[in-house]
């Protein structure tokens, strides 16, 4: 998307506005939508205003013809759509590459968000700033994987399918040929092309991180490093995946608050 002033950026789609209390706002990972959090809404709504977000892209907010999904043009959409909706103050949420986003979010836009809860972040590094063999030769298959899922089309959308018919959660995942230039643009270039941890590192609010322990997409180095930060709080999830089923959901709500 090349330059716009701050009022022609494109309002999201906020896919949900229930209860009341202190503002909470969820966003979803890549290639989905706010149905990401059907287990989390009905344990928070009752005391938090929650409001779900549907990512640039994804869900029912716009896809752009010229945007390039970075996480620069993710975080202004986001912000835009948030001062339109007169939220000033909030927990911010976000899974999978809705961690990245909202970690951005919390370091370029600090006066808002008042605790920040991460949920299943791909946190990855470039094999070469990993010490051990190991993790460097598997951070490296997430980078050919990823770049065999951009460079296949019919192939990934076929397995996405295939995840999806198998999901608890209806329509959780959704890679198609009306999805593909947002889930591939955002892939490479919010996802591979990363800057979580030096965004964490400039938050000053409780940090909470969630994970499951059996979550295929996410690399223990990344993850000891955001454990390690000041002010975060580490949530294992024994036996969750990269999906926030009830048991997460549950997690989720307590780091929430």
């Amino acid at each position: 998307m090349g330059f716009r002033l701050p009022w022609q950026r494109p309002l999201l789609h906020i896919a949900g506005d229930v209860g009341d209390g202190p503002v909470v706002v969820l966003l979803h990972g890549i290639a989905s939508s706010s149905v990401t959090f059907e287990y989390v809404v009905p344990l928070v709504e009752g005391r938090h205003r929650t409001v779900s977000i549907d990512l640039l892209g994804f869900g029912g907010s716009p896809a752009p013809e010229d945007a390039t999904y970075t996480i620069e043009e993710h975080v202004a959409a986001l912000h835009r759509t948030l001062r339109h909706a007169r939220l000033r103050s909030f927990v911010l949420v976000g899974h999978s590459m809705g961690a990245l986003i909202a970690a951005r979010y919390a370091a370029s836009h600090r006066r808002a968000v008042t605790r920040l809860v991460l949920v299943s972040p791909p946190i990855y590094l470039t094999p070469a700033e990993i010490g051990p063999a190991f993790d460097r030769a598997a951070m490296g298959l997430y980078f050919r994987l990823y770049e065999f899922l951009r460079a296949n089309k019919q192939f990934t959308i076929r397995a996405a399918a295939g995840l999806a018919r198998l999901s608890p959660i209806k329509n959780l995942l959704d890679v198609s040929e009306k999805s593909w230039n947002p889930f591939v643009l955002s892939l490479e270039r919010s996802i591979e092309s990363q800057t979580a941890l030096s965004d964490l590192v400039q938050v000053d609010v409780p940090i909470h991180l969630v994970y499951g322990t059996l979550d295929p997409f996410l690399h223990p180095a990344g993850l000891r490093i955001v454990e390690s930060l000041r002010g975060v709080t580490a949530h294992r999830v024994q036996g969750g995946d990269h999906i926030i089923r009830p048991r997460m959901a549950r997690v989720v709500a307590t780091a929430i608050g």
